[in-house]
């Protein structure tokens, strides 16, 4: 059985920082593409960051030199380091696991939720 488990979500004022972590099981982590949503109140779910089973890492523009994906196959975690928050960043964070050979069937987690207000 696959699970994913988000942690590390909470409120936090802006310019403040979290570390979200998402646990995996059930699956060979090390050959996975992990991945972070979020979804807003109102909006549809966008993509935040990707890392590839290489380490090979993407951003949304939104998120580009304030937010940093990074994995730990030994561990089976993928994590979302958030700097230099902002309001607008508020929204349900979920991890995403995804088969380079099943790439249409992917994995989620139940979602972690980040709040950034003063």
């Amino acid at each position: 059985q696959v699970k994913l488990v988000e942690s590390g979500g909470g409120l936090v004022q802006p310019e403040g920082s979290l570390r979200l972590s998402c646990a995996a099981s059930g699956i060979i982590f090390s050959t996975y593409v992990m991945s972070w949503y979020r979804q807003a109140p109102g909006k549809q779910r966008e993509l935040v960051a990707i890392i590839t089973s290489r380490g090979v890492t993407n951003y949304a523009d939104s998120v580009k030199g304030r937010f940093t994906i990074a994995r730990d196959n030994a561990k089976s975690t993928v994590y979302l380091q958030m700097n230099s928050l902002k309001p607008e960043d508020t929204a349900v964070y979920y991890c995403n696991a995804r088969n380079p050979t099943d790439y249409n069937n992917p994995y989620w987690g139940q979602g972690t939720q980040v709040t950034v207000s003063s």
